[in-house]
């Protein structure tokens, strides 16, 4: 689809840059035809034969080169833009007539296609030029202030003429006084002809039995009724006045320097079309093969990538990184994920493995004692009773635990907060630990900045610090001792607890709140617990929005901070 789609547009875009620059070229020959023919045409306006012309063929053929020639009607050369054997083609480009212009090459003319520079007996002197000129300005200037726009001409006869806008022409204008009326009026040299015009068209008219009519300097007739006859007639006469000053109609020939026609055409052929549709299939079919080869070496690492992504987790879901394009990328994030995946079911297993351990333990020992029962070999005492009750919920410790993350994992841990006080919270948790404090031979102390309150659960609160001083009882060793502090600064209210015992190795320090993760690697019960504890403390402290960090030195003691919003 990308293939035929680029081919498609390709090709279109071809066809309308072809088709402009054809539109382009014919302009320019258009161009270059119309200033050809409105040049000759004006030469020969005012020159009463071709002599003299050559000059200005040769000037036209520099200007557009093109190959000029003019002949008369019977194709006999009357000048040329150059010296040329070539035989001239069998019809003229067009007929150069300045009594008969052709409207397709010279737009705008005269409906009377007589050319308006062919003026012949109505060419006026210098001096009444002169004197025409200085009464138009005034005229002109009169009718600026008086209508306040005019536009001041000149016609090919040396006639001045002035122009009104179309809002005076409609029927508010009013001459005070310009003397516009009079600027109209003939002069000595247009008086003549333009009797004899009269004369000519008023015969013409008379013979066709219709009224006579008045002609004025501008050629207007001016009558009621069909003015059809008086127009023919007027357009004759003038002709047959004009003839005497024009030069000769005469043939056009524009070819260019190796005599082919000048205006080239454009068609398509059969054979053309099927060049083109052939040209055309075999972009086509280069351009699909290209896709194929590309597109299969494309697909390749993808398939790869999803073969990977089908094989187990126990074997290693690897790709080769062999480019450093987007292909590249998603086969080393596609590795990257693969690792990552590898680690965390390499932790589920371990959990897995933990909690089997950490269950298995108690039930063993219950099972022990009471087979050892059954078989007679112990007596169910009260202290038989007591060890099993310890144990017993010692597994109901563990399962509480993992109750407690599976909640939180599936984000159905529920917070019921309230306001509480923090050092009712703290005394609350060493008054429960001051028997196991007791017993190990710990010192366990408070300490409350003032008497900050806080929104919180307090159940989940107690079971958070709970948790931090039980784990610091466990490690530290008779003698030392474990406080509670706390205090509030910027909108934080933090929690710590402090202990002198045994510390934990830097190395250790990130993975203190893992699951089933103890520094003790011998799984030995010496210094007690589950694994879960510091893990809980983590889930809880974020679900009331809060942080737990950890700072410790191996000899010197541990701190966990706590940092609740206050």
């Amino acid at each position: 689809m990308i293939a035929v789609c680029s081919v498609a547009a390709t090709a279109w875009l071809a066809a309308r840059t072809t088709s402009s620059a054809i539109q382009q070229e014919q302009g320019q020959l258009l161009s270059s035809d119309t200033e050809i023919y409105g040049t000759l045409v004006g030469y020969a306006a005012v020159h009463p034969d071709w002599n003299g012309v050559a000059p200005t063929l040769r000037s036209l053929a520099e200007r557009t080169g093109r190959q000029i020639t003019l002949t008369t009607q019977s194709r006999r050369t009357i000048a040329a833009s150059s010296v040329s054997a070539a035989a001239l083609p069998t019809r003229a480009s067009a007929i150069v007539d300045a009594l008969r212009t052709d409207p397709a090459l010279l737009p705008g003319g005269e409906t009377d296609r007589i050319d308006p520079r062919a003026v012949g007996p109505y060419r006026l002197t210098a001096g009444e030029r002169k004197n025409l000129r200085q009464w138009a300005n005034k005229v002109f200037y009169c009718l600026r202030a008086t209508t306040g726009a005019a536009t001041l001409t000149e016609e090919p006869n040396g006639r001045p003429s002035i122009k009104l806008p179309d809002s005076a022409l409609g029927g508010s204008f009013v001459d005070e006084g310009c003397g516009l009326d009079q600027l109209a009026d003939p002069v000595p040299t247009e008086i003549a002809p333009l009797s004899r015009l009269n004369a000519m068209v008023n015969d013409c008219l008379e013979r066709q039995k219709q009224p006579g009519v008045k002609i004025g300097i501008d050629f207007v007739i001016r009558m009621r009724g069909n003015s059809q006859p008086a127009q023919t007639c007027l357009d004759t006469a003038r002709r047959d006045q004009l003839t005497p000053y024009v030069a000769p109609a005469a043939l056009l020939f524009v070819t260019t320097p190796t005599g082919s026609t000048a205006a080239p055409a454009f068609h398509f052929t059969s054979a053309g079309t099927t060049r083109v549709a052939g040209a055309a299939g075999l972009v086509l079919l280069v351009t699909v093969a290209v896709t194929v080869v590309v597109g299969t070496r494309l697909v390749r690492p993808l398939r790869a990538l999803a073969d990977a992504a089908r094989r187990p987790v126990e074997e290693h879901q690897r790709v080769p990184v062999t480019t450093n394009d987007e292909i590249g990328h998603l086969a080393a994030a596609f590795n990257d994920l693969s690792q990552r995946r590898e680690r965390v079911e390499g932790r589920r297993k371990a959990m897995v493995s933990d909690v089997a351990h950490e269950l298995r333990t108690p039930l063993s020992t219950i099972r022990g004692w009471l087979e050892a029962v059954q078989d007679g070999i112990a007596t169910s005492d009260q202290a038989l009773v007591d060890s099993l009750l310890e144990e017993a919920l010692l597994l109901q410790h563990i399962v509480d635990d993992l109750q407690d993350l599976a909640e939180a994992d599936a984000g159905q841990l529920r917070i019921h907060p309230e306001s509480l006080l923090v050092r009712d919270l703290l005394d609350h948790v060493a008054t429960a630990h001051l028997g196991p404090a007791e017993t190990a031979g710990v010192t366990l102390t408070t300490h409350v900045d003032g008497d900050p309150e806080l929104s919180g659960d307090p159940v989940r609160l107690r079971q958070v610090v709970g948790n931090l001083v039980a784990n610091a009882l466990r490690h530290t060793p008779p003698g030392g001792s474990v406080t509670l502090r706390a205090h509030r600064a910027a909108g934080l209210l933090t929690i710590e607890v402090a202990d002198t015992g045994t510390g934990i190795p830097a190395e250790d320090l990130p993975r203190v709140f893992d699951r089933f993760w103890r520094a003790e690697k011998s799984r030995s019960r010496r210094t007690g617990g589950s694994g879960l504890g510091l893990a809980i403390v983590r889930r809880l402290t974020e679900a009331h929005g809060g942080t737990v960090t950890v700072t410790s030195a191996v000899g010197t003691g541990t701190v966990f901070t706590v940092r609740l919003p206050a």
